[in-house]
């Protein structure tokens, strides 16, 4: 790529299952092996971190990174309860209660800590409070239950420019091979979720030179049937039929390590392809993701008519009975405040 390094990214996994007074506990998978080993050595006080460990021990199989984010989230809260006025320097269980984890969680939102920080150590805290109150009987009632963090606003879902629409189709349209087009059009043109095109089998690809369909939809097991604009069809029928696509895999878009493409694969794949815009281009398409394609795609059929019916077919927005998600197909499409800034113009007295 041009002249700079991209910046490091970090990405989290959750660990824990939707429960009614946490969020999920993420892995951070930027922490090396080496880093993990060091801070899961780091010496706690000699009160709290036998504690910490038991609890550690208690916890059910989990990777290096995800026990240091709950070491280092209990380690960093009872240092500060121990610093207040009524603790006098000493942690003890019940020094853990809703006043100290109200304040402790204000007091990392007045610092520019996100809400999802914000959420972890909430998530962390409960099931921390949960063992010492039925597994060490150190603790009367679990303070969580009392915590409610103002709800985060929802940000509109990406709708590109059309600048950034003219660069990311160029940016494919110079890619060699049949591959990279494919791979763009559904997202860009089909609005598929990286899933969808990660697990594209082939008896589902039914792709000829004047019309094709595709069956997709593995989230949630909810399959669907999707007729393909010209542009998509093309592009997959293109590589469908390209002489080098050689293999006996079931799937449609292969890997060279791999039975199939993977998600990771797809996320690598697209960064690359953006990797490959020259310094102006970049400035434009530098925090556009995949899923964005999908988003963008969402506004454009809505624009062009589409019902929200419709669209939450397409993308598979469906609720468990089958019929239409509109909510969160709405929250794919919802207005944003440069919508109603054009839209201010329109206003006459």
């Amino acid at each position: 790529m041009f002249g700079g390094k991209l910046s490091r990214e970090i990405e989290f996994s959750a660990e824990l299952k939707h429960e009614k007074d946490s969020a999920p506990i993420e892995q951070d998978s930027s922490i090396a092996p080496n880093e993990a080993e060091k801070l899961s050595r780091e010496i706690l006080s000699p009160l709290i971190a036998p504690l910490i460990a038991e609890f550690l021990d208690a916890l059910p199989p989990r990777s290096v990174g995800t026990r240091v984010v709950y070491q280092r989230t209990l380690r960093q809260l009872t240092a500060w309860i121990a610093e207040r006025p009524s603790s006098e320097g000493v942690f003890q269980p019940q020094h853990l209660t809703a006043t100290a984890l109200s304040v402790y969680l204000e007091e990392m939102g007045a610092q520019g800590y996100s809400f999802s920080h914000q959420a972890r150590i909430k998530a962390v805290t409960s099931r921390f409070a949960r063992w010492l109150i039925e597994d060490k009987g150190l603790l009367l009632k679990n303070p969580v239950r009392q915590i409610h963090l103002p709800p985060q606003q929802q940000l509109a879902p990406r709708e590109l420019s059309a600048d950034q629409r003219y660069v990311l189709r160029s940016l494919a349209d110079r890619e060699e091979g049949s591959r990279s087009a494919a791979l763009f059009a559904l997202g860009y043109w089909a609005g598929c979720r990286i899933s969808d095109v990660s697990h594209l089998l082939l008896p589902n690809a039914h792709i000829g030179p004047k019309v094709g369909w595709i069956r997709v939809g593995y989230k949630g097991g909810k399959l669907r049937d999707i007729d393909l604009v010209n542009e998509a069809r093309r592009a997959l029928y293109a590589y469908l039929n390209d002489e080098r696509r050689e293999s006996v895999s079931p799937y449609v878009f292969l890997s060279q390590r791999q039975e199939r493409f993977t998600e990771s694969g797809l996320h690598q794949w697209f960064r690359a392809l953006k990797a490959k815009a020259n310094r102006t281009e970049w400035e434009l398409i530098q925090e556009v993701t995949f899923h964005d394609l999908r988003h963008d795609f969402a506004h454009r059929v809505r624009a062009a008519g589409w019902s929200l019916e419709e669209i939450a077919y397409y993308l598979g927005h469906v609720t468990q009975r089958g019929t239409p998600a509109i909510a969160t197909t709405v929250r794919y499409t919802q207005v944003s405040r440069e919508h109603v800034r054009e839209k201010l113009r329109l206003i006459r007295g």
